[in-house]
Parts: C-alpha cells; structure tokens; sequence
C-alpha cells in the first residue's frame, strides 16, 4: 500500500507563486506526483485558504485559482465535519499548535495519511500519528 500524503496550503501556493523559485519547482512536483500515483490528500480548509492566498497575495485571476482547485480536489478529499473540528480544538489544547493547523493534522490523520508536506510546523515531529515533513528544507 502506498503512503498517502496530506498537502498542506502552503505547498499549494508556493506551486503558483512565480517568485517561489526553488520551492515552486519543489512544490509543482510533489503535486504532480502526488496527482499521478493517487497519494496525495486535501482537506476543504486547504482548499479554500489556497484561493484565498492565491487570488489577494499573488493576484492569481479568480478563474484560474478556481481551475487549481477543482485540479487539486481530484486528490482525495478530506470534509471537514464537527468531529475534526472538535478534535482540532483538543488538539490544540493540548500542543503549542493554531487551531488551523491543529485542524489539518487532525484531517490528515483522519484521512489515514502518514505524512503532512507543510513548512509550518516543524519537521520530523510527529503529532497525532502523523509525521510532519518540510519539503523545502535542505
């Protein structure tokens, strides 16, 4: 069985950001992996921080962010629903994270990922049961 991976906004956006240099290089290939091997898991939240981030910070024409989103949501697609939501909150309760983050590990682990690609949590903890990895660092 292959390892299924949660991609976290931040991933998303450096995919589309024209002065994300190495890391839009990065980012654009685990996507494309991620797509081809049907590895690759998204929440609703990461998809709706992705437009947001990509139309107001890199001014990506509504149109087109949309497209990325419908693209992206070919991945497996994780509901956000009052369980995680709760579990989010204790999570949060329990470890230095934002609620927002405490929200995508908890979809990430309930999408039986062993792996979230983010920069923004720190790389090789593991919380819930699922490893954090910075695709871009080193």
């Amino acid at each position: 069985m292959k390892e299924r991976t949660f991609f976290d906004t931040n991933v998303l956006v450096y995919a589309d950001d024209l002065d994300g240099g190495a890391k839009r290089e990065v980012a654009r290939q685990l996507l494309r992996d991620a797509l081809v091997s049907a590895t690759g898991v998204v929440s609703t939240q990461v998809l709706q921080e992705f437009f947001v981030v990509a139309t107001r910070k890199l001014g990506v024409d509504p149109e087109v962010a949309r497209r990325k989103v419908a693209l992206v949501a070919q991945m497996d697609l994780v509901l956000i629903r009052l369980d995680l939501i709760l579990g989010a909150i204790d999570l949060h309760r329990l470890h230095p994270l934002s609620f927002w983050d405490a929200l995508v590990v908890k979809s990430a682990a309930a999408a039986g990922c062993t792996r979230i690609l983010t920069e923004d949590l720190n790389h090789g903890e593991v919380i819930d049961g699922v490893q954090v990895v910075d695709p871009f660092c080193g």
